[in-house]
C-alpha cells in the first residue's frame, strides 16, 4: 500500500492525520484516522473487524472518521471527528496486551484523538486501553449510552412524523424496524409505548421472541422487511440498507433509524426525495450516544444531557424545513449544517 493510495481514497476528504500502529508482540495492527479537530479533539469509537485487506480497513476508517466529524458538529459538541480500527477477529484475536498496545499508540498522539467502544470492542477492552492512556471515553462506569441513542432516534422520528405526516402522535403508525440490538430494542420499546405497531426482523431469534412477547411485535424474515407496508422504516443494524435494490421495494414514507451510513451512496438521498420519502439523516438522528459519551469524558454536568439529546428533534425539524425550502435532499442539508460549524 502506498501513500498515494491513501491520499486518493474517495473518503480521504482532507483528513488531518492517518496513523498506522503496529506492535509485533501483541499482534496489533491498527489504523487511527483523525479527520478534523477544528472544534476540539477528535472523538470516535474503535472498531475491531476481520477485514479482508488493509485497503478495506483504510476505506472503512476514513469513512467512519469523516462521519464522526459531521455527527459531532451537528450535535453541537466541542469535539472533532476521528475513528480507529483494529484488523483482527474480535472473537479470537483479543488480548489485554492488544488493547494496551493501542493505548500506547493513542498516548503518542497526545490527545488529538479520544477513542471509545464500537463494533467488535467493549467497555472491558476500553479499560485495557485506559491502562496506557487517558484518551479513552465510555468506559462503562457511568452507564450504557445505548438508551440515549434510542431516545434521539425516537424524538427524531416524532419530528419526522410531525413534518411529513402532519401528526403529533405515533398512535396507530406502523414501523418496520430492522435490528433489535441494544439501541434497536430500546427504540422499539419507546415506539411501542407511544402506540406504534411494530414489524421487526433480526438474525437473533431470542431478540425476536422477546419483541413478540413484550412489544406485541410481528416478525418477518430478514429480507422481507423492505416489503412491509409501513409508515416508518427504521434501520438499526448494518449500514447501506438504503440502496437501489431496496429503495424500489420500500413502501415507508419516512426513514428514521439508528444505523450508521444508511445510504449506500450519496445519490440515494436524491432518490429518497424523488420518491417522496423523508429521510432523517443518520448522523443527526443517532447522535444521542456520542452526546452522552462526550458529556462523561469532558465531565460536563449531566443535568443538561437529556435536553441536549432531545434537541435532535429541533435539528431535524430545521433540516426538513430547509430541504423543502431549498429543494434539496435532507442528506445534503444536514451536511451543510455540519460543515458550517466545523469548516474554518
Amino acid at each position: 500500500m502506498t501513500a498515494t493510495f491513501v491520499f486518493n481514497e474517495i473518503n480521504f476528504d482532507d483528513h488531518e492525520q492517518v496513523v498506522f500502529a503496529s506492535e509485533p508482540k501483541s499482534g496489533l495492527k491498527a489504523i487511527i484516522a483523525v479527520h478534523n479537530t477544528n472544534l476540539g479533539p477528535a472523538m470516535g469509537g474503535c472498531r475491531m473487524w476481520n477485514y479482508a485487506s488493509e485497503a478495506e480497513a483504510v476505506r472503512d476508517v476514513l469513512r467512519l472518521s469523516r462521519g464522526m466529524t459531521y455527527k459531532n458538529a451537528v450535535a453541537g459538541l466541542p469535539i472533532g471527528g476521528g475513528k480507529s480500527v483494529i484488523i483482527g477477529n474480535p472473537k479470537t484475536d483479543k488480548t489485554p496486551a492488544l488493547f494496551e498496545a493501542l493505548g500506547v499508540a493513542l498516548e503518542r498522539l497526545g490527545g488529538r484523538y479520544v477513542t471509545a467502544e464500537d463494533i467488535g470492542t467493549s467497555p472491558a477492552d476500553m479499560a485495557n486501553v485506559a491502562h496506557k492512556t487517558k484518551y479513552v471515553a465510555g468506559l462503562g462506569d457511568r452507564g450504557d449510552p445505548s438508551p440515549f441513542t434510542a431516545l434521539g432516534c425516537f424524538v427524531g422520528a416524532q419530528a419526522a412524523v410531525r413534518h411529513h405526516l402532519k401528526r403529533d402522535s405515533m398512535e396507530g403508525l406502523t414501523v418496520a424496524l430492522q435490528g433489535l440490538g441494544h439501541v434497536g430494542y430500546d427504540y422499539a420499546r419507546r415506539l411501542h409505548a407511544a402506540g406504534a405497531k411494530l414489524i421487526v426482523t433480526d438474525i437473533d431469534q431470542a431478540a425476536l421472541q422477546r419483541a413478540q412477547e413484550e412489544l406485541n411485535a410481528e416478525v418477518v424474515a430478514v429480507d422481507a422487511i423492505y416489503d412491509v407496508e409501513a409508515d416508518i422504516y427504521a434501520p438499526c443494524a448494518l449500514g447501506a440498507t438504503v440502496n437501489p435494490d431496496t429503495l424500489t421495494r420500500l413502501k415507508a414514507k419516512i426513514i428514521a433509524g439508528a444505523a450508521n451510513n444508511q445510504l449506500a451512496t450519496a445519490e440515494m438521498g436524491v432518490a429518497c426525495r424523488e420518491k417522496g420519502i423523508l429521510y432523517a439523516p443518520d448522523f443527526v438522528i443517532n447522535a444521542g450516544g456520542i452526546i452522552k459519551v462526550c458529556y462523561e469524558y469532558l465531565n460536563t454536568p449531566e443535568d443538561g444531557m437529556d435536553a441536549h439529546v432531545r434537541r435532535i428533534a429541533d435539528t431535524l425539524a430545521e433540516v426538513f424545513t430547509r430541504a423543502d425550502a431549498e429543494g434539496l435532499p435532507t442528506s445534503v442539508v444536514a451536511d451543510r449544517i455540519a460543515e458550517a460549524k466545523f469548516k474554518q
